[in-house]
């Protein structure tokens, strides 16, 4: 498959309209938002959404999240949209932030594994929106890598998994957010948190004051059981690099590593000074949004050491941090040392 490349800088570039006539004919495009670049395809078209499926290697029982460009849009995909997913909307749309709700008819089975729900996001990025409007439909988009390696935030590492398996890639700027966004159900009788990110447990408490967090955030899934939500996997986001999570202060961390052989750090950028072996650094302990912004390209740096393992230093599980945690133990395959 030849993949076309177009570079787009703003909303009103040609590539836009020209990888919108790519998604309107049920091609797949690798395309920027906020948080992580996406691979998508009309959403109302089953081919189209099995091309995603194909290209990423991903499981068929693995939910995709439908992405507009306008609230409006999201009306006709569902079979209610509720007092209170209008309030989150009014809230947290355009942004980082995706609710479940129960789906329509116009939505195939296939975009939500079957389940008879469908994730919606409304992406904060123009040239995403832009694009959206553009094709006319609804785009199913998960993030635009090989199933289960870390996300892209750059267009070159999306060059790199999915170039020739794909229709197109927008070539555009690297992502703000650097995390998935935040995933919520309203499907059941209370809402839940199923996947953090950017929009935060705490600014979800502010207006959904009753809202559960799933033990699947921080704990291993049951195994066999049907998942709501992108990215509760029990192994995702995760290098060809072994990772290990460290609970730690800096100190303890540091002394933790120094023992270690043919082995990498994966610490905050406080840490390297004290740290003897390899390191590739993933933002700053001090302020979360770093952390996020530069997880997944650390993550993939770790596979250029030629290390077997990696020790990541874990952050905080509040804020955006919570988020930030949640990616890293599902690259490790929930294997935690806390010292």
């Amino acid at each position: 498959m030849i993949t076309e490349k177009f570079l787009v800088n703003s909303p009103f570039d040609e590539g836009v309209f020209a990888a919108a006539e790519i998604l309107k004919n049920g091609g797949t495009v690798a395309i920027p938002t906020e948080t992580v670049y996406g691979l998508a395809a009309n959403a109302l078209n089953e081919a189209a959404v099995a091309e995603i499926f194909r290209a990423k290697g991903r499981p068929q029982d693995n939910p995709l999240i439908v992405h507009i460009s306008e609230t409006d849009e999201a009306v006709p995909l569902v079979s209610h949209f509720s007092e209170r997913a209008k309030k989150c909307a009014e809230r947290f749309w355009p942004g980082p932030f995706t609710m479940i709700l129960k789906r329509s008819d116009l939505v195939p089975a296939s975009v939500s594994a079957g389940l008879d729900t469908v994730a919606i996001r409304m992406p904060s990025d123009e040239i995403t929106r832009a694009i959206i409007k553009a094709a006319g439909v609804p785009l199913a988009a998960p993030s635009a890598n090989i199933s289960g390696s870390p996300s892209p935030t750059t267009a070159e590492r999306v060059i790199s998994d999915l170039d020739g398996k794909v229709n197109g890639i927008v070539v555009s700027h690297d992502c703000e957010v650097g995390v998935e966004s935040t995933v919520i159900t309203l499907a059941g009788e209370k809402p839940r948190l199923l996947r953090p990110g950017a929009v935060t447990l705490e600014q979800l408490i502010e207006i959904l004051p009753d809202i559960e967090v799933d033990p699947a955030v921080l704990a291993e899934p049951e195994k066999g059981k049907p998942v709501a939500s992108p990215g509760m996997k029990y192994k995702h986001y995760a290098p060809k690099t072994e990772v290990y999570l460290v609970e730690a202060s800096g100190e303890k961390y540091a002394e933790f590593v120094n023992q270690k052989q043919n082995c990498a750090a994966l610490c905050f950028a406080e840490d390297e000074e004290n740290i003897k072996i390899k390191t590739v650094t993933y933002g700053s302990g001090q302020d979360p949004r770093t952390a996020a912004q530069g997880l997944f390209e650390a993550l993939r740096k770790l596979d250029d050491l030629g290390v077997g393992t990696a020790y990541a230093h874990a952050p905080e599980k509040e804020g955006i941090g919570l988020a930030v945690y949640n990616r890293l133990i599902r690259a490790a395959g929930f294997k935690v040392i806390k010292l």
